[in-house]
């Protein structure tokens, strides 16, 4: 394992921040907690990352077992994902990740976002339980499908359409999504602007909005 600086100190927090703590490394995980990524999908989501630090976040990670290459089914390339004691960041990115939609103010003209990130703000935005019918609702944020499951009272996020016809179907791009999670933006505001479109009967627009905290 290559030699890197740490804390010294024998605390679970300055343990964790030993191995997660370097600039990068935390986004790394973040895309991988949404799926496998080859290497260059990986530094096209990541940009203003250079090719030899992604390698070298890569190795690292390897081998203190966050992550490991497999390959694809039914092709030979290889793509990174999380392992199980890499999943196990999932609860602590998702708490940040909350946290930090409650700090974002307006983004600058260079800044970056990619509609695969919406579907961790779901998931940091939504109830882990929530009271009502089983039912699917579905996003389609840009080039990007993911959707949201309601099933005896526990809820999911998955990437792709939803698997049953879905109670409501929303459209909008990835920023007016985050806007919307960082509460910069008003929902009946942009669905009265169009930004966002929601195709479903009223009741389940309000439970979706209630599952992700939009309404009380």
């Amino acid at each position: 394992m290559n030699q890197r600086r740490n804390y010294g100190q024998y605390c679970g927090l300055a343990g964790a921040l030993d191995i997660v703590g370097e600039r990068w490394t935390l986004l790394i995980i973040r895309e991988l907690l949404t799926g496998p990524c080859r290497y260059n999908e990986l530094l096209a989501n990541l940009p203003g990352l250079g090719t030899n630090l992604l390698a070298d976040r890569l190795k690292f990670l390897t081998e203190v077992g966050l992550i490991r290459q497999r390959s694809r089914e039914g092709s030979k390339v290889k793509a990174y994902e999380l392992t199980e004691q890499g999943e196990g960041l999932r609860e602590a990115v998702l708490v940040l990740a909350r946290w930090g939609l409650g700090v974002l103010t307006e983004p600058k003209a260079e800044y970056i976002v990619r509609p695969r990130w919406a579907v961790l703000a779901v998931e940091a935005m939504a109830a882990p339980t929530v009271e009502g019918p089983d039912e699917q609702y579905e996003f389609r944020i840009d080039d990007d499908v993911f959707h949201i499951t309601v099933h005896e009272g526990k809820v999911s996020v998955a990437h792709g359409k939803a698997t049953a016809e879905p109670a409501l179907v929303v459209h909008t791009d990835a920023v007016t999504f985050v806007d919307i999670g960082a509460g910069r933006l008003d929902p009946l505001e942009a669905t009265l602007t169009k930004r966002i479109v929601m195709e479903g009967d009223e009741d389940a627009i309000i439970r979706c909005s209630r599952l992700l905290g939009l309404v009380a």
